[in-house]
């Protein structure tokens, strides 16, 4: 007996089509789909969930010095003149910056390897490539998710029944984030 489902399709489409669908229900909160798709859709989510809730706490602060080209009233670079060449102003800038621990990192980089990038698109330009702007669907997993469930052992997610599907009377669930 096989440790997964193989859903009538390659080793590939099976890999993306459950890629896709996590990233979505962790996005989402829940998606609809099919009993058997839901059951591996389910193994996947709640191990990146409980990498998650782990590696939550897992950085420290650091303050490091930047340099930050200084800009004018309108947002273009300040530039002087030196030994007859145009040189850009630059400030020193003291910034606050979380440093993952390196358990940390090795975690967002599982992660990084199941999530597809996720595109926001604001209500009003439906349809539009302006203003979109891209999800960091890591730092979502560590930032929103996690505390989220930080006092929970484990069955992160839910499958409800809703019915037999329409045209092939495959049994439709809802999978959601408890």
């Amino acid at each position: 007996m096989a440790g997964y489902r193989k859903l009538s399709r390659t080793a590939a489409q099976r890999k993306a089509l459950l890629r896709n669908q996590v990233t979505n229900l962790l996005y989402h909160g829940k998606i609809v789909t099919t009993e058997a798709k839901a059951k591996e859709i389910r193994k996947i989510a709640e191990g990146l969930i409980a990498l998650a809730v782990r590696e939550k706490d897992n950085f420290e602060n650091v303050t490091v010095t930047a340099k930050v080209a200084r800009k004018d009233a309108e947002g273009k670079r300040v530039k002087e003149v030196k030994d007859g060449k145009k040189v850009t102003v630059y400030d020193e800038v003291q910034k606050e910056i979380k440093k993952d621990q390196p358990s940390r990192l090795h975690a967002r980089r599982q992660m990084m390897k199941v999530f597809y990038p996720v595109t926001a698109v604001p209500t009003q330009n439906k349809g539009k490539k302006k203003n979109t702007k891209s999800v960091d669907m890591v730092d979502k997993m560590f930032n929103e998710i996690a505390p989220k469930y930080a006092n929970r052992n484990g069955g992160y997610t839910r499958i409800v029944k809703i019915g037999p599907r329409k045209g092939d009377a495959a049994m439709e669930v809802i999978i959601e984030l408890v």
